[in-house]
């Protein structure tokens, strides 16, 4: 454990655990290290990879040095990667996806890429910019209506949105409120994928609805070479135990 430095000054927390070649994990809207399925991921990778988890800026254990910027982000995930020994697979998670596609068209140095439901459209846009209106809750004070309304921006079943206030977790992600923010930037900026050269796994959860699949549809359709699988999971989520495995597989 430790942080990195960005190139910005910013300090990235992150955890190192396994051995093997370099695997970085990185997480989709409102996860951390200590929040969300990628310390479990983790593990299950452990025995055959070296893998980096890492807190996200604005997350955890990390800084988040104003204005956000994409490019801050992809140089967070730089600096992990050039601590894991100057290149490395990567799994990206939902908007942990697309930040993983705008480093590798940037130049990361990622071997390989699995992209587990990026919520990227290729269609126009369908609907209001909601990033003003949370970035107004969070001054406000209100953390936890600005988590509420990126849930169901994004289209987070009713049921999953009124479940995730009642859980004992709701703290956290109230407290990761203003970076809800910095992923619908991501997910609203394309990257060039004509840029991305690493073989590329593209996943979906065969409980996810249909927008997430053609989500993941387009992205496989615009990656030359990329591999398409639908893995067995609850809606926009696969458990560790089924991920794993494919994700050995692709980057072997």
């Amino acid at each position: 454990m430790g942080p990195v430095i960005s190139a910005d000054g910013t300090r990235i927390g992150f955890s190192r655990v396994g051995t093997g070649p370099a695997v970085v994990l990185v997480d989709a809207a409102c996860c951390f290290r200590a929040s969300g399925p990628m310390a479990g991921v983790a593990e299950a990778l452990s025995g055959s990879f070296t893998v980096f988890t890492y807190d996200r800026r604005g997350r955890g254990e990390s800084g988040d040095t104003a204005p956000y910027a994409i490019a801050r982000e992809v140089e967070d995930l730089a600096a992990v990667v050039e601590e894991a020994g100057g290149s490395a697979f990567a799994h990206g998670f939902s908007s942990g996806a697309v930040l993983a596609l705008h480093a590798a068209a940037a130049g990361v140095p990622l071997r390989a890429l699995s992209l587990l439901e990026p919520p990227l459209s290729f269609e126009p846009a369908g609907g209001p910019d909601v990033r003003p209106e949370i970035e107004a809750l969070v001054a406000a004070g209100r953390r936890g209506d600005a988590v509420t309304r990126f849930q169901v921006a994004c289209g987070v079943p009713e049921e999953f949105v009124e479940g995730a206030r009642r859980s004992p977790g709701w703290p956290l992600l109230e407290a990761l409120a203003h970076t809800t923010a910095y992923d619908l930037t991501i997910t609203a900026t394309p990257p060039d994928l004509a840029a991305v050269t690493a073989p590329a796994l593209i996943l979906d959860s065969a409980s996810s609805d249909d927008r997430l699949r053609s989500w993941a549809d387009g992205v496989a359709e615009r990656l030359p070479g990329a591999t398409r699988r639908t893995l067995p999971g609850e809606w926009h989520g696969v458990t560790p135990e089924a991920l794993a495995p494919v994700l050995a597989e692709h980057f072997r």
